[in-house]
């Protein structure tokens, strides 16, 4: 598939008609799909249509792959062999997700548990719908091993001063029935502003017991230095975090106690409300951050009582973020910095739909944390600005700093 002429002539004309981020992507997937096809060439002993006594395989069309870029989707096309397999080495960092996508359609398949998107997968793969169990078997096995040594690797290399708490549920077989799966996901950010994933787990919900032992599982990974956990609201979350995160402040999720607030509320009010609330997050310092909170719960009294009483309520644990740096604030008030992972787990387990196993569901969401966080640890850019993070463990703790009490852990 080199580059012909006219091939050429078209693409120097898309460039010139074309913005600066378009020319970009432009110019990367023709790159990479030339680099493919030079490579798939090297992998199978020749180009196309020629004949030479070093070939070892046949080309058989190409298979569709998009590649997201911070320049836009890529549009690929992998050659497909008429025996064997060829994946380029240069997109070898997404395939552990590739592969364990495959692995949970196939075990699907084998175990009788496919719809008819899997069987169309099963069929876009190229795969014999034929497979047989032991081949399963050896694709997951293959995956298994480095991603359990993800999910159990030690995490004493660093402090983690923040660490964001948050659960996904998806659909999975368990005693042949199709039930709601929690999947527990832990991100922490370091003691020098970097991200990284800590933790993943699948249970039957959100209890307090599952909780506990998710979180107890990271301190025996050598978790330390938490100031803050910053999760939802859910009872068996905050209990395990008084219970096991002793020292550790924990705040409230600014965007899931919003949706608390909608639902006690008309609609009509909802985005008047959801304004007035904001204000409390955009105060200057500290004692303006709390103040507002009694201002606005005394504005909304009147005509929205259960708002008031909720907002006094959580007051301590709304308002824990203002105890921290100041140029923090914005990333501690929510959850939403895991929105992005929670939305590229949420792209995957859609294609599958039900999994045959908690297993297979475990398998697929721990490969695209994987990924997520090969890139932040490859490609580091820090999360906190640079010289802010030395506050974050004094000598002495101030007395504004929302630890909890010191509960014996279990």
């Amino acid at each position: 598939m080199a580059l012909s002429q006219s091939d050429l002539l078209r693409l120097i004309e898309s460039l010139r008609s074309s913005d600066g981020l378009e020319l970009v992507r432009s110019v990367a997937e023709r790159m990479l799909q030339e680099l493919i096809e030079a490579e798939a060439t090297v992998a199978i002993g020749a180009g196309w249509n020629e004949h030479t006594d070093t070939r070892v395989a046949l080309r058989n069309g190409h298979r569709d792959k998009t590649l997201t870029t911070q320049a836009g989707d890529l549009d690929l096309a992998i050659p497909k062999l008429r025996s064997g397999s060829f994946f380029p080495a240069l997109l070898e960092r997404r395939r552990r997700i590739d592969q364990a996508l495959y692995a949970v359609i196939m075990e699907a398949y084998v175990h009788g548990v496919s719809t008819r998107s899997v069987d169309d997968l099963v069929k876009a793969l190229g795969a014999d719908t034929g497979i047989s169990k032991s081949e399963v078997s050896r694709i997951c096995s293959d995956l298994d091993g480095q991603l359990a040594a993800f999910r159990t690797r030690p995490l004493d290399h660093l402090r983690f001063p923040y660490m964001y708490l948050d659960a996904t549920y998806c659909k999975a077989r368990v005693e042949h029935q199709i039930v709601s799966r929690a999947v527990v996901i832990a991100t922490g950010i370091t003691e020098d502003g970097g991200r990284e994933v800590l933790g993943v787990m699948v249970g039957d919900s959100e209890t307090e017991l599952f909780w506990t032992a998710f979180l107890r599982s990271l301190r025996e990974r050598g978790l330390s230095g938490v100031r803050l956990v910053i999760g939802d609201h859910h009872s068996g979350l905050v209990k395990a975090i008084r219970k096991v995160m002793i020292g550790a402040g924990y705040q409230r999720c600014r965007v899931h106690f919003l949706r608390n607030v909608f639902a006690v509320i008309n609609k009509e009010a909802g985005e008047m409300v959801a304004a007035t609330i904001r204000t409390i997050f955009a105060q200057p310092n500290p004692d303006a951050v709390r103040t507002q909170l009694e201002t606005v719960a005394d504005m909304l009294g009147a005509q929205f009582p259960k708002v008031k009483a909720m907002l006094l309520e959580a007051e301590a644990d709304l308002t824990a973020f203002a105890a921290f740096p100041e140029r923090h604030w914005k990333k501690i008030q929510s959850t939403n910095p895991l929105e992005r992972v929670n939305r590229e787990i949420k792209r995957r387990i859609d294609v599958v739909q039900v999994f045959p196993n908690d297993d297979a569901l475990l398998r697929l969401v721990s490969a695209v944390l994987f990924e997520l966080h090969d890139e932040w640890i490859a490609f580091p850019r820090r999360y906190l600005p640079e010289g802010s993070m030395d506050q974050l463990y004094p000598t002495e703790l101030p007395e504004s700093a929302p630890a909890l009490p010191n509960t014996t852990a279990d």
